[in-house]
């Protein structure tokens, strides 16, 4: 198992902050530091917040750029296992109870995601199609579950459901300023969860048209028209 799999820094995790390798609590304490003071925080601050020396870091992941990455990675590992655990059905209601019970846990791991957008470039665009990719393959999972319907357009889907996600956090994004407070966002989670939530379950589940009439007028017109490029 990685470092990024055994992270605390999600509700759940087997280990407690005392067990953590340096590489562990570096990568925890970076993805924090991110979330607070956007993608450009130092390496000094994070080398503190881990306890170790900002050389340490450097020894364990050659550079700021490629600790960033390391951060990606962990974060997509962090949304797989979510998602996975949710959409396939594991745990039925329960878990999904469960996972709503810490939510605030997760409060670094959206931090570092609203970040990362908010910096922007060619990296930003990159963790979204990541991001997408992972969604293509947990839907795909549901299907095979039994918990979700298939798609015409799996990819396509999966896009439309992260992007609307992703959007929608950043433009109720808490702190537009400059630091970004980690409890106040953790309370703000919780509460957009609360508001968000039901919604988005009642829109999956039972949809808002009340019949197929739109949906088949589009599909018969994108069958007469060439797909644009």
């Amino acid at each position: 198992m990685s470092s990024a799999q055994a992270d605390p820094a999600v509700p759940g995790s087997p280990h407690g902050a005392g067990e953590l390798t340096a590489r562990a609590r570096i990568l925890h304490a970076a993805v924090r530091r991110f979330a607070a003071d956007g993608m450009g925080a130092p390496l000094r601050a994070i080398a503190a917040d881990a306890g170790v020396s900002a050389g340490l870091i450097i020894h364990h992941f050659g550079s700021g750029d490629r600790l960033r990455d390391a951060c990606d990675r962990h974060v997509l590992a962090v949304t797989r296992r979510k998602e996975s655990t949710l959409v396939a059905g594991a745990g039925g209601a329960g878990a999904m109870l469960a996972e709503l019970a810490e939510i605030e846990g997760y409060a670094p791991v959206i931090g570092y995601v609203l970040r990362r957008l908010q910096a922007g470039g060619p990296l930003a665009t990159q963790l979204v199609d990541d991001l997408v990719a992972d969604a293509v393959e947990y839907l795909r999972a549901g299907e095979e579950a039994g918990t979700v319907r298939p798609s015409r357009d799996p990819e396509a889907r999966a896009r439309f459901i992260t992007e609307m996600a992703l959007g929608a956090l950043l433009l109720q994004l808490p702190a537009q300023r400059e630091r970004l407070d980690l409890d106040e966002l953790s309370a703000w989670f919780r509460s957009y969860s609360d508001r968000t939530i039901g919604p988005t379950l009642e829109l999956f589940t039972e949809g808002v048209l009340t019949d197929s009439t739109l949906l088949d007028a589009y599909l018969a017109d994108r069958e007469g028209r060439p797909r644009a490029p």
